[in-house]
């Protein structure tokens, strides 16, 4: 049997996150899994009908330690510690980076981020991930014990199915030492899917030329019920969020359509979007290297090819 430690999260809706709903995907999808998910907090029904063999709860995730994760660490680590996994999987969010990270230090095993799959068919465990900033992928075998992954967002689907497993409580006995203190905590207000958990993505970047824009893709992204991005340059002008940002920098996506619009398509922002399943490309610069990772282009200005492309999505939908 293979035993793996899978890190669920819960979002701030009290839903289970889509990337813990991938991961539970691909942990299925290894060769004798035998799958225990473990959860910060109380164990409620949706981890409850998680598809793995067993819940185990640690401590809750306090106000003093959003963002910085200590306590979550320590527990998972003595977790891991007494239970011994071959394979303890992460989603690739700010938790999973950050425990994940620590964990692997702590444990002296070996971390690979940002995986796009996982497998261990001949009993070694094999990973594919993005490198030289997403312009290649590349195989790696781990040998040491646990192997510990981080999953992208939109590497594997949910494939619905739903389980029955037992819940125990597990305590570390251990306060995490806090060197950091929260002052503050801010929300991020959001309408309508998480960039990251999108089927469709439309992206602005510097072509775009200013803020006011992005009203026009957000218009987009509504009717095709996705989300909206932007490159680091577009970011960095202030004309739209950061939480916004895909790249190397920023969130990594893999929706089934990501349109990138006034975005040259240099390896820093690929490394965000090259695991789409589709690229559409709208850019005037007809040698812009973003036509070179897109499945379909359009050459021309944006401000006359957006707006008919707008409408016929909205016709197609009505």
């Amino acid at each position: 049997m293979t035993s793996v430690l899978l890190v669920a999260e819960i979002d701030d809706q009290g839903a289970i996150s889509q990337t813990t709903l991938q991961a539970v995907t691909a942990a299925n999808g290894l060769t004798s899994a035998e799958i225990t998910a473990v959860v910060a907090g109380e164990a409620t029904e949706p981890v409850t009908s998680l598809a793995v063999g067993k819940i185990v709860t640690i401590s809750a995730i306090d106000d003093a330690d959003i963002g910085v994760y200590d306590q979550a660490t320590t527990d998972i680590a003595a977790l891991v510690s007494s239970t011994k996994p071959d394979i303890v999987v992460f989603g690739k969010s700010d938790f999973g980076s950050i425990v994940g990270a620590r964990l692997a230090f702590r444990s002296d095993s070996a971390f690979a981020s940002d995986c796009i799959e996982i497998s261990n068919a001949d009993g070694t465990v094999k990973i594919t991930r993005p490198v030289y900033g997403g312009s290649a992928l590349a195989e790696f075998e781990i040998s040491s014990t646990p192997a510990i992954v981080t999953l992208r967002a939109g590497a594997y689907e949910p494939d619905g199915e739903t389980g029955s497993p037992a819940v125990e409580a597990f305590a570390s006995n251990e306060r995490a030492s806090r060197t950091v203190s929260v002052t503050d905590t801010v929300s991020e207000a959001r309408d309508g899917v998480r960039l990251e958990d999108a089927n469709f993505v439309v992206s602005g970047g510097r072509g775009l030329g200013g803020p006011e824009p992005f009203s026009v893709l957000a218009d987009l992204a509504q009717a095709l019920d996705g989300a909206v991005g932007a490159s680091r340059a577009a970011c960095d002008a202030g004309w739209i969020d950061h939480s916004h940002q895909v790249g190397l920098t920023g969130k990594s996506v893999s929706p089934d359509v990501y349109i990138a619009i006034g975005i040259s398509g240099a390896s820093q922002h690929m490394a965000g979007c090259s695991s789409s399943r589709a690229i559409v490309a709208i850019n005037k610069d007809a040698d812009s290297n973003i036509f070179k990772e897109a499945r379909f282009g359009v050459v021309g200005d944006w401000e006359k090819v957006l707006p008919s492309f707008l409408a016929t999505v909205r016709e197609l939908k009505a």
